[in-house]
C-alpha cells in the first residue's frame, strides 16, 4: 500500500521567506479590474477538443480568490503559435466553455484582446464577472514586448496578476510589459511553483536526489552546474546518459551523443564525483534497431550495445539500481524521462522510476512537460508532493536564472497596494 507522504516539515522548509513579490492577496481587488495572466496553452485533438485541462484547472484558485473577492476578472492567454495573426485552429473560445464548466458561471468570450469592442465588454462587467480574451499571440507584438501594445493591455485594468508560470520565462507584452504598468503580484499557482521549485534547491531537506533524463545534456547542464553543490545524488537516464558514457570511453552504438557535449560531460561528471555527490548512470538498456512498432528489442548492458542498436529505455536492473538510490532520500527532484516513453515497449523504465518516486518517503517533485505526462500516464501524479506546469520556465528557475515573467513584478518590499 503507498506509504501517506510526509510533507508538513519538507513543505514549511521548501516555501520559507522565498518569493520577495506582491501577491495577488496582497492588493485590494475589490471592485477593481484586475488583469490575470494565464496559461491556457492546452492541447487539442484534430476536433478542437481539450485532452487535457489541468493547466485550467491550476489556475483555478486564482481565479476563484479574484470572484470571491469581489474583482472584475479579465483573463488572458496564448495557445499555440498562431505567427501573429487570427487562426480559427488556436481559438480559445473552447477554452472559454471548458472554463465556464469549471467555475459553474457564465464566461464572457471577447473576440479579440485589446480593442473599442473588448474596453466595451469589460466596461459593462459586474464585481464577480469574469472575461477570457481571445488568443494574446494573434498580435505579433506580444511576442515583441512592444510598448504600445503592453499599453493598450494595461488600459483594460487596474491590476495585473501573472499566475502563467509556464511563460515566465519568456519577456512578452503580456508577461513583461503590462508589469511595469500596472501594480503587479504573482498569482497563487505562480507563487506556489517559484516557493517548491526555488525552495527546495536552496534549502533541500538531505539526502536531496536529483534525476535528471530527456534526450540532450545541452539542455541540462545548466541544471548540474546549478545543483552541484546542493545536491547529494544525481541519476542521469535518458538519451542524455549516453553522452556521458560515450565521454567515460566507452561505445555505446547507434545510442544518441552529443558529440560537442563529450567533454562538458567528462568534466561536469569529474566535478561532481570530486565533490562527494553520488553519480549514477544505467548499467543496462532495452535496445532496438529502429522505434517502428513491434521492432527487435533486447536488454543488454550499457557497454555492450552492439553496432547499429540504439538505447531507448534504461533496463531493470538500472530501475533497481535507481530505486534503491531514492529510498533513503527526504528530497526528490525529478527532470526527463528515462526513455522514450510515448512508445510501449521503451516506457518501462520512465513509469517505474515514477512508481519509485512516488513511493519514496520524501518531498517529490517534477517538472517539465514530458516527465510531467510521464508520470500521470504511470497512474502516480496523485502521490507527487508537486508537478510543475512549466517546461522551460520550470529548467531556466533550476539553472538559477531570473525569469523575467517574476522580475518584473512589484516588489513586495515596496508599499502593498
Amino acid at each position: 500500500m503507498k506509504r501517506p507522504i510526509r510533507k508538513s516539515n519538507s513543505d514549511a522548509l521548501a516555501i520559507k521567506g522565498v518569493l520577495d513579490k506582491l501577491s495577488i492577496d496582497d492588493l485590494n481587488i475589490k471592485g477593481k479590474r484586475v488583469f490575470i495572466r494565464v496559461d491556457f496553452n492546452v492541447p487539442f485533438d484534430d476536433n478542437l477538443r481539450i485532452t487535457d485541462d489541468s493547466r485550467i484547472r491550476s489556475a483555478m484558485p486564482t481565479i476563484n480568490y479574484a470572484i470571491d473577492e469581489g474583482a472584475r476578472v479579465i483573463l488572458a492567454s496564448h495557445l499555440g503559435r498562431p505567427k501573429g495573426k487570427p487562426d480559427p485552429r488556436y481559438s480559445l473560445a473552447p477554452v472559454a466553455k471548458r472554463l465556464q464548466r469549471l467555475l459553474d458561471k457564465d464566461v464572457i468570450f471577447a473576440p479579440d484582446c485589446i480593442g473599442p469592442q473588448v474596453e466595451g465588454l469589460i466596461s459593462r462587467m459586474k464585481d464577480g464577472d469574469v472575461i477570457l480574451l481571445e488568443n494574446l499571440r494573434y498580435h505579433a507584438e506580444e511576442e515583441k514586448n512592444d510598448e504600445e501594445f503592453s499599453k493598450n493591455l494595461a488600459h483594460l485594468a487596474d491590476f495585473f496578476v501573472n499566475d502563467a508560470f509556464g511563460a515566465a520565462h519568456r519577456a512578452h507584452a503580456s508577461t513583461v510589459g503590462i508589469a511595469k504598468i500596472l501594480p503587479s503580484a504573482a498569482g497563487f499557482l505562480m507563487k506556489k511553483e517559484i516557493e517548491y521549485l526555488k525552495g527546495v534547491v536552496d534549502n533541500p531537506i538531505r539526502p536531496f536526489a536529483a534525476i535528471l533524463g530527456g534526450a540532450k545534456v545541452s539542455g541540462k547542464i545548466g541544471v548540474l552546474e546549478h545543483l552541484e553543490d546542493k545536491v547529494d545524488k544525481v541519476l542521469v537516464g535518458g538519451g542524455m546518459a549516453f553522452t556521458f558514457i560515450k565521454a567515460m570511453g566507452y561505445e555505446v552504438g547507434e545510442s544518441l551523443v552529443e558529440a560537442d557535449m563529450i567533454e562538458t560531460a567528462q568534466r561536469i561528471r569529474k566535478k561532481l564525483k570530486n565533490a562527494g555527490i553520488k553519480f549514477y548512470l544505467p548499467v543496462d538498456c532495452v535496445i532496438s534497431q529502429t522505434l517502428e512498432p513491434g521492432a527487435e528489442t533486447k536488454i543488454v548492458p550499457t557497454l555492450e550495445i552492439p553496432k547499429g542498436w540504439k538505447a531507448l529505455d534504461i533496463g531493470p536492473a538500472t530501475v533497481k539500481l535507481f530505486s534503491e538510490a531514492l529510498e533513503n532520500t527526504k528530497t526528490i527532484l525529478w527532470n526527463g524521462p528515462m526513455g522514450v516513453f510515448e512508445i510501449d515497449a521503451f516506457s518501462r523504465g520512465t513509469f517505474s522510476i515514477a512508481q519509485a518516486v512516488a513511493d519514496a518517503y520524501a518531498l517529490t517533485i517534477v517538472g517539465g512537460g514530458d516527465t510531467d505526462l510521464a508520470v500521470h500516464r504511470a497512474g502516480v501524479s496523485n502521490a507527487i508532493s508537486f508537478i510543475s506546469t512549466g517546461g522551460g520556465a520550470s529548467l531556466q528557475l533550476l539553472e538559477g536564472r531570473e525569469l523575467p515573467g517574476l522580475a518584473a513584478l512589484t516588489d513586495k518590499a515596496l508599499e502593498k497596494t
